[in-house]
């Protein structure tokens, strides 16, 4: 049934009406484009030329515009704009306007689609019209087949008026079956188009993969420096309100006690012994600090060592297992680290587990971390966990993570990152 209600459905009808449109824009365009790229290629001679035909790209890019907002609302295409003309150097002027519309690849593509778009235009209206002319006139052949003649209801074999004559309901019906069929098959080819028309917008009338790319860049770039500010204010935050307010507070007693050595040494002596573990709390906290920076042990010793140590200080029992046979480069190295110590974290605050495994292993190109744990579950990006921010951060160095955490559990985080040498190549070697 589904197949019969086909040619009656919104998206056919959508798509067919899409179909018939292409032929007049098509027309709009491939006249624009070529009456505007001869007349100011002919002009290049003069100071008309180039002004001219840099006018006639940024029409050829508005009806770009158009043709998306066209499949954005007939084909349910959501294709983003391509990026605007961008100006050199911060330039201004005529000149730096012409220059940034004809170096622009948006403005050639956008040529090229309205000249390649004729052909197919004409292809997809002429079958949108014969596909529902023909297939709701012999839909509706028995409702209408009394307005002919006797004559002309049927076909004419010989020329003479002899032939096969529609004159019994059976035969009037078959006509009608013959009609929805043609319906039928004239909307999967429809659709088939419309298939192609959505190539044609998305390849070429939408941003190139250079830009999307590009844009991409600018987004984890931007989530970038923003984490590296809030980590710069979590460690000024964590100097000024632990080991700078108790190295004052240091100062100040031992200053108290300077002043007693000489007419109380018992209570200058036991000063400083105080004073002595402020020291020992000041050197922890900064140790802890250091260690949030950038762990000795890890610049050291790498991954394993580095990984055994914060796995020791879990409220959870982790087993550690690394398999690497070189270390990352340092960078890498160091997201891997961090990224491994906030998902022990969120372990031990969220997961209730009594124990937990993390995995590192290298592929072809990819330093894999997969930690698993045998907690609740129920570990999503939105229940304020810190996946959010751990997900937009490996994203922003090209890495994922993935979470398989179903209710009841168990929980198994896998993250990616890119695999670099120490020298910054990124060759490998060992697939796992």
């Amino acid at each position: 049934m589904t197949v019969l209600r086909l040619p009656f459905t919104a998206r056919t009808w959508r798509e067919g009406l899409h179909a018939l449109l292409n032929l007049p824009m098509a027309i709009i365009g491939f006249v624009t484009a070529v009456t505007g790229l001869a007349v100011s290629g002919g002009l290049l001679i003069t100071f008309v030329g180039l002004p001219l035909l840099a006018l006639v790209l940024m029409l050829l890019r508005t009806l770009g515009w158009v043709e998306r907002y066209r499949a954005r609302l007939l084909l349910d295409l959501e294709v983003a704009d391509p990026e605007p003309v961008r100006l050199r150097n911060g330039k201004t002027g005529l000149l730096a306007w012409i220059g940034a519309v004809l170096r622009s690849d948006v403005s050639w593509r956008s040529t090229a689609y309205a000249l390649l778009h004729l052909p197919w235009a004409i292809a997809t209206f002429t079958a949108a019209v014969i596909t529902w002319a023909g297939g709701y006139a012999a839909l509706t052949f028995p409702i209408w087949h009394w307005a002919l003649p006797d004559e002309e209801v049927g076909i004419n074999t010989d020329g003479e008026g002899n032939g096969w004559i529609w004159d019994n309901p059976f035969e009037l019906a078959m006509v009608s079956v013959v009609g929805l069929l043609l319906l039928i098959t004239g909307s999967l080819l429809i659709r088939g188009m419309a298939v192609v028309d959505r190539a044609a917008v998305r390849t070429l009338l939408g941003p190139s993969a250079a830009a999307t790319r590009v844009t991409q860049l600018e987004v984890d770039r931007s989530v970038v420096v923003d984490t590296s500010a809030a980590d710069l204010r979590r460690i000024e935050r964590d100097l000024h309100d632990g080991a700078q307010a108790r190295l004052v507070a240091l100062a100040m007693d031992l200053g108290l006690a300077k002043e007693k050595l000489t007419e109380d040494p018992e209570t200058a002596a036991r000063m400083v012994d105080e004073a002595h573990g402020e020291v020992k709390l000041a050197l922890q906290e900064l140790r802890d600090l250091a260690r949030g920076i950038h762990p000795a042990v890890l610049t050291d010793r790498g991954l394993g060592p580095a990984l055994s140590s914060v796995a020791a200080r879990c409220t959870v029992p982790v087993t550690v297992d690394v398999d690497l046979d070189q270390r990352p480069a340092p960078a890498i190295e160091g997201i891997a680290y961090f990224t491994t110590s906030e998902l022990l974290q969120n372990i031990s605050k969220h997961s209730h587990a009594d124990h937990a495994t993390i995995e590192i292993w290298r592929t072809t190109d990819r330093l894999m971390i997969q930690i698993t744990d045998n907690g609740r579950g129920g570990a999503t990006t939105t229940h304020g966990t810190g996946l959010a921010g751990l997900t937009e951060r490996l994203t922003a160095v090209d890495g994922l993570l993935a979470i398989h955490s179903p209710t009841g559990g168990p929980t198994t985080i896998t993250a990616e990152l890119p695999w670099r040498e120490p020298d910054g190549s990124q060759s490998g070697r060992r697939p796992r």
